[in-house]
């Protein structure tokens, strides 16, 4: 199965976060098919949608992690879009 999940990147206590698409096997900082994104916890969450939308639409499934970032930000656009 694929997984859409967060690889740690960074330093000792300032963690850095790629998003990957990875086989479930492969353990979480190895080998991934393809990086999608970046979430920064001191800062914010980009990822290209279009290639997500593209792994969602052939199998992939997003790790519960993932799904709450992104859920996060689609509460804080439309908070602050009114």
């Amino acid at each position: 199965m694929v997984q859409i999940r967060l690889a740690r990147h960074g330093t000792k206590k300032t963690p850095f976060y790629r998003i990957v698409v990875a086989d479930h096997r492969r353990p979480r900082d190895g080998r991934f098919i393809e990086n999608i994104g970046t979430f920064d916890p001191a800062g914010a969450l980009a990822i290209d949608m279009a290639r997500f939308e593209h792994w969602k639409k052939h199998g992939a499934q997003a790790s519960h992690t993932l799904d709450r970032l992104l859920k996060k930000q689609a509460r804080a656009a439309v908070t602050a879009s009114t």
